[in-house]
């Protein structure tokens, strides 16, 4: 008899979807990583690696209601290849950016300005595609194999992010910048293929609900849904804190002087502990107390952070970022487990933009704090207080959100 990871994986729509998904992650990771190198590399100041956060977290933040409300009442797939697509022109307009002839011809002070005005647009782009990515996770399978769908999603999720990671450090010192963007458009392009194979998805609303009374309905059931939203919200301020891999690029190159390819693997630590771990729980999942777990792992994710902040050794950086994955993987299975069992069908899209609003910008807009106190207090400063506030928030979590420490499913 076929376990349920197995029966899932029969599922040919199924498997379009991850691998699509894979390959385009993988390249959106890879230029995450690759444009924080660059602006770092132009600057030479970390507040401008946060001003990249910053730049894609308003237009995420400010329209993700909205486009969740888009993502129940439009056919999934077509927005989700339109997200996809516009994604990777923004790439290439960036390849163009890159090059020797564009700087010769506009210099570096106009490079920045079209990093951020590209940066800026994939925001924008990201609040209707993320939510459709997670909303179309629950018509693609059984309901009771959503379970093992949401965690393989989370999986592949978690390996194209590392890989992306990994790959873009090696890139930079093999290709360049210019060379690193062309893998980046491919690898968009390819994932836009894949994910093309895929069969319309319905509308989950009519279209008569009137709009303002849609787009609320997904953010007043998140507040209804009290284990929801303590998840979400311990997720959110632990993320907003705790950012320190928006700090990895000076680390890598002031710090610890590793390079290019250190910085990479500095830059995946995070991810391969995520991905251990969230290889592990779906193998064998949490049977009790898993909001009990929640908090702890969150808690050891701001020691984490906080042994990283002070580390000048590049292994001991490496292992302390390598931990705070391993307990970060603990709250993304948990809440994503949450988020998919407790979200009616009709309601996906907008619940899941109520989650990119709270978890996925709140890497942004950690981002953003990061560079922001670090140019106060300094880069060591900034990332210590970070894990500190992280401990502080799980504190504040135990005494006033209870009904989260006796949370399990």
């Amino acid at each position: 008899m076929d376990t349920p990871i197995v029966t899932v994986l029969k599922i040919k729509e199924f498997r379009n979807f991850i691998l699509g998904r894979f390959t385009f992650i993988m390249g959106l990771r890879m230029m995450g990583t690759l444009v924080a190198w660059w602006m770092y590399e132009l600057t030479g100041d970390a507040f401008y690696i946060g001003m990249i956060g910053l730049a894609e977290a308003i237009p995420a933040v400010s329209l993700s209601l909205y486009a969740g409300y888009v993502v129940d009442k439009t056919e999934k797939r077509k927005l989700l290849l339109r997200g996809v697509f516009l994604f990777g022109i923004c790439a290439f307009i960036l390849l163009g950016a890159s090059t020797h002839w564009f700087q010769q011809a506009f210099g570096t002070k106009l490079i920045i300005i079209s990093i951020y005005c590209v940066i800026f647009c994939t925001g924008i782009i990201r609040s209707f595609s993320g939510p459709a990515f997670g909303a179309m996770i629950a018509s693609l399978v059984p309901r009771n194999l959503l379970i093992t769908a949401a965690q393989l999603s989370s999986t592949s999720w978690l390996i194209a992010s590392i890989t992306g990671h990994a790959i873009a450090g090696f890139l930079i010192a093999w290709l360049h910048i210019n060379g690193t963007f062309v893998v980046i458009v491919s690898l968009i392009f390819t994932g836009l293929l894949l994910l093309s194979k895929l069969k319309p998805k319905p509308a989950g609303i009519s279209s008569e609900l009137k709009t303002l009374e849609a787009v609320s309905e997904g953010l007043k059931y998140v507040f209804k849904t009290k284990e929801l939203l303590a998840a979400l919200s311990l997720d959110l301020f632990a993320v907003l804190f705790g950012g320190a891999v928006a700090m990895v690029p000076v680390y890598a190159k002031d710090i610890l002087q590793v390079g290019p390819i250190g910085f990479g693997w500095l830059n995946a630590a995070s991810d391969i502990g995520s991905i251990i771990m969230v290889v592990g729980l779906t193998v064998s999942p949490m049977k009790r107390k898993q909001g009990l777990k929640l908090l702890f792992s969150v808690a050891g994710f701001g020691v984490c952070i906080i042994i990283f902040g002070i580390s000048k050794l590049y292994w001991l950086s490496f292992v302390a970022l390598l931990a705070s994955g391993v307990l970060d993987g603990v709250s993304m299975v948990v809440r994503g487990n949450i988020l998919q069992l407790k979200t009616p069908d009709a309601l996906r899209g907008r619940v899941m933009s109520v989650n990119s609003m709270f978890i996925n910008s709140s890497n942004e807009i950690g981002q953003f704090e990061s560079g922001v106190a670090s140019k106060l207090m300094g880069v060591i400063p900034s990332v210590v207080f970070g894990g500190c506030m992280t401990i502080a928030v799980v504190v504040a979590t135990w005494f006033k959100a209870p009904s989260l420490k006796k949370l399990e499913y």
